[in-house]
C-alpha cells in the first residue's frame, strides 16, 4: 500500500494542525503514526478515512488521489475500515447488531448474507458467545474486539485503527494487540495510531513520528527505534520510553 500527502495542510480556526506537509510511505502490513498528543496524528488519519478534507493540499492512496467531494468522499469511505478510541458502538444493538447495521443498511447486502459475514468475524475474535450482548456488558476489550470485527466484515481494502487501546487496561490492551497483530497476517494494510511502542517496534513495517503539523521521520520500524535521525524524534523516543 502506498500513502502519499503533497503539501496538506489542516486547520482548526487559527490553529494549524498539519502544516504543508508532504509525506510518501510504501509498506506491505502496518504503518504505525507515533508522536506527542496534539502533534496532528489523530487528524492525518481523519484525512486518510476522507472524514475531514485539507484546507489545501492533496492526498494519494495507491495513487488516487481523494476527490472533495461528498460524494465521491462517502464511496471511498465505504471501501476502508475505521476503528477509533471510543468504540463507536451503538449501545442499544447486540454486538451481532453492530456488525450488521453497516453490512445491511451501507452496502446493501441481503440478511442472509451479513449475518453470515457477522458470525464469521465474531468467531474469528472469540466474541461468539458475546454476539447477543450489547455493548454494555462487554468488558473494554471485547467492545474494541468488536468495533474491530465490524470494520473487518465490510471486506475494506485497509483498516485505519484510532489508538485503539486509549482506554484499556493492560490486560485489555494486550489483548486487543494481539486481535491487531493477527490482522496483520490477514493481507489487509493497516494505519494505527498508537501509543504502544513495543507494539509499533515488533508489527510495523515502518513508523512515522508526527509531532507540531509534520511528519519529521519515517523509517523501517527496527532502524526508527534504534538509529532515529532527527533531535525531535530522539527526544521524544527518549522520554517515553525512559521507563
Amino acid at each position: 500500500m502506498k500513502v502519499e500527502l503533497r503539501h496538506v495542510t489542516k486547520a482548526f480556526g487559527t490553529n494549524r494542525v498539519l502544516d504543508d506537509v508532504s509525506f510518501e510511505a510504501e509498506f506491505g502490513h502496518v504503518l504505525a503514526l507515533i508522536g506527542p498528543s496534539g502533534g496532528g496524528k489523530s487528524t492525518l488519519l481523519r484525512l486518510l478515512a476522507g472524514l475531514d478534507r485539507p484546507d489545501s493540499g492533496t492526498i494519494l492512496v495507491d495513487g488516487n488521489a481523494l476527490e472533495r467531494s461528498e460524494e465521491a468522499l462517502r464511496l471511498y469511505r465505504r471501501t476502508i475500515g475505521t476503528v477509533f478510541q471510543a468504540y463507536n458502538l451503538f449501545p442499544h444493538l447486540s454486538a451481532r447488531d453492530n456488525v450488521l447495521l453497516p453490512l445491511i443498511e451501507v452496502h446493501g447486502l441481503s440478511k442472509a448474507e451479513a449475518i453470515r459475514r457477522a458470525d464469521d468475524v465474531l468467531g474469528r475474535f472469540q466474541l461468539a458467545a458475546h454476539a447477543d450482548k450489547q455493548p454494555g456488558l462487554l468488558s473494554g476489550g471485547q467492545r474494541q474486539r468488536v468495533a474491530i470485527a465490524r470494520a473487518l466484515a465490510i471486506e475494506p481494502k485497509f483498516l485505519l485503527l484510532d489508538e485503539p487501546t486509549s482506554a484499556l487496561d493492560p490486560e485489555m490492551t494486550a489483548e486487543v494487540l494481539d486481535v491487531i497483530a493477527e490482522l496483520r497476517g490477514l493481507g489487509k494494510p493497516i494505519i494505527l495510531v498508537t501509543h504502544e511502542m513495543g507494539f509499533a517496534r515488533q508489527s510495523a513495517d515502518l513508523v512515522a513520528f508526527v509531532a507540531d503539523g509534520s511528519i519529521g521521520e519515517c523509517a523501517p520500524a527496527e532502524a526508527f527505534f534504534s538509529n532515529p535521525s532527527t533531535p525531535a524524534t530522539r527526544k521524544f523516543l527518549a522520554k517515553i520510553l525512559k521507563y
